[in-house]
């Protein structure tokens, strides 16, 4: 029985509850590799086509090339655990990634962001997407898809569904826990009104918002500050690992918390709270090498 790439989307969205964005990302690359070999389906895929392809691959960053190839590798692993399929990617690497270290948001560039979120008609709930974001480290398709019925607010605790449908508890602080409370109490019930929708954050028409809307949402913020950095919902996740990095939480908690399958993808962040002892060293020690060379 053919299996095609069509199957395998269903399944990580029905079975594996990948978000409809990541959806998005391997449907492109696939339907990118098709119009590259000139194949109507990957499924008849041979090992001259995956050559062409790592070839038209060339010019791009790592990056790039190791998640496309990386969609490649996750289809014909489908295909072999479904079918009698032999998987012709098994003996194709990657490439080396080179990370890149996480940005993230100095204290005072964050309470700007705050501030500036409670501003305009929805800012009980723009103060709160904000809040959340940095008192949970959740994923943007995370935060949209938790619902009242999630929240303990007595234990400050939210169950969160996340990648390849794992819950996990996560935990917010008291300036997220006030700006949930004046959210849920005043501009949410004026919107739940409208549509009688399950989800905490919810649209202008009562409904529930969308990833694109926060980011949309975040970027009307940033305008209004004198923030220079580009702020992702992604990069309130990474403040929220590194700060409690720097304030002396341990690796295998964070790991936890940000709902990290490996430690591996956790240990990135060691990296750049090494990175912030090296500069208040040298900014502070009275014998360091900048210091001598002022």
């Amino acid at each position: 029985m053919k299996i095609s790439y069509v199957d395998f989307l269903n399944y990580l969205e029905n079975e594996r509850n990948y978000s409809k964005l990541t959806i998005k990302s391997y449907r492109e690359d696939l339907e990118e590799f098709l119009f590259v070999t000139k194949l109507k389906d990957v499924y008849y895929a041979t090992n001259s086509d995956i050559k062409s392809y790592y070839k038209y691959l060339y010019s791009k960053n790592n990056s790039t090339v190791s998640r496309k190839i990386s969609t490649l590798k996750s289809y014909f692993k489908f295909l072999s655990k479904n079918s009698n399929y032999k998987n012709i990617m098994v003996n194709f690497k990657l490439p080396k990634r080179v990370k890149s270290l996480p940005s993230f948001l100095n204290y005072s560039d964050l309470e700007e962001i705050i501030v500036e979120s409670s501003e305009g008609d929805y800012g009980e709930r723009n103060r709160l997407i904000v809040e959340m974001l940095y008192a949970t480290g959740v994923r943007v398709s995370e935060l949209v898809n938790i619902k009242i019925s999630d929240i303990d607010f007595d234990e400050c605790a939210i169950r969160i569904h996340g990648k390849g449908n794992k819950e996990r508890f996560v935990y917010y602080g008291e300036y997220c826990e006030e700006a949930l409370n004046k959210y849920v109490n005043n501009l949410r019930r004026k919107l739940f009104d409208k549509n009688g929708c399950e989800f905490l954050f919810l649209n202008r028409f009562g409904g529930k918002i969308s990833d694109r809307s926060i980011r949309n949402i975040i970027n009307k913020i940033l305008k209004n500050t004198s923030v220079k950095m580009n702020v992702h919902p992604h990069t309130l996740r990474h403040t929220f690992a590194t700060h409690l990095l720097a304030q002396g939480l341990d690796l295998k908690s964070v790991q936890f918390l940000l709902g990290h399958e490996n430690l591996s993808s956790t240990e990135i962040y060691t990296h750049v709270t090494d990175e912030m002892l090296r500069n208040v060293y040298l900014h502070s020690h009275p014998r360091s090498e900048e210091e001598k060379h002022e």
